[in-house]
């Protein structure tokens, strides 16, 4: 596989403020009429992220908005991906409605996931696995990324681009994550990692260590990412800055 790139920031505000300059170029890069696709992640290190992009002079008609995965819950639940993102970011700047492709969580785990695969082979016509121009992404003490999680059938799927996924000792038992053909398709992907005590499924999800979902992001044809804060680097035996 391809070595990934790792950069190493001072904290977790010059990561949130790298990763929003990264996501913006995206939407700027894309020609006139274009509109740049993007996966986002949930969590508190994208959360700033995003709150840093909507300080920004983003061309917003240009982003078209996704999710990677999404509880079963309510889109106003605390727990929501989408809240979160609509808070830190969509409900601040003027963002195009229709570029808002948000999974519908309040519905049954596989209805949610069908409805949320139909939506993004709308979204990519003429594409088997979409391709997305970035794909966000932050990882779990246990290695999971987006709702793909070590040892669970979802990590072998070929065929889906989502699925419902369950995990009874969550808060939110029930989501909907993309598979790794779908993550793997992206042009870019970008991990973003701001705690230290996730530094050694850092070092091995960077070696590609395949017991762990994000040891298995391995872009096919596009380049990978990892953002992650001083502490992080030192925990995870990174010495190449």
């Amino acid at each position: 596989m391809n070595r990934p790139e790792i950069v190493v920031v001072s904290d977790s505000a010059a990561l949130a403020d790298e990763a929003a300059r990264r996501i913006e170029a995206v939407a700027s890069d894309q020609a006139w009429g274009g509109t740049a696709s993007v996966a986002l992640a949930g969590g508190s290190t994208p959360r700033v992220a995003y709150q840093h992009l909507g300080s920004r002079c983003c061309p917003w008609a240009k982003l078209s908005i996704f999710f990677g995965d999404e509880r079963c819950v309510p889109p106003d639940d605390e727990g929501s991906n989408y809240r979160m993102v609509r808070e830190a970011l969509i409900d601040r700047v003027p963002f195009p409605p229709d570029n808002v492709h948000r999974i519908h969580g309040e519905l049954s785990p596989d209805e949610a996931a069908a409805r949320a695969e139909e939506d993004l082979r709308r979204a990519f016509p003429r594409q088997d696995i979409p391709r997305f121009d970035l794909m966000v992404l932050g990882i779990g003490a246990d290695g999971h990324t987006a709702s793909l999680f070590p040892g669970s059938p979802e990590m072998d799927e070929t065929e889906r681009l989502m699925v419902p996924v369950h995990r009874p000792e969550l808060p939110q038992p029930w989501r909907v994550s993309m598979t790794l053909p779908v993550l793997n398709a992206a042009a870019r992907v970008l991990f973003l990692v701001a705690d230290p005590a996730k530094g050694d499924v850092v070092r091995r999800a960077i070696a590609g260590d395949p017991a762990l979902p994000a040891g298995r992001v391995q872009p096919t044809d596009g380049a990978e990412t990892w953002i992650v804060t001083e502490d992080v680097a030192d925990a995870a035996g990174i010495t190449d800055r």
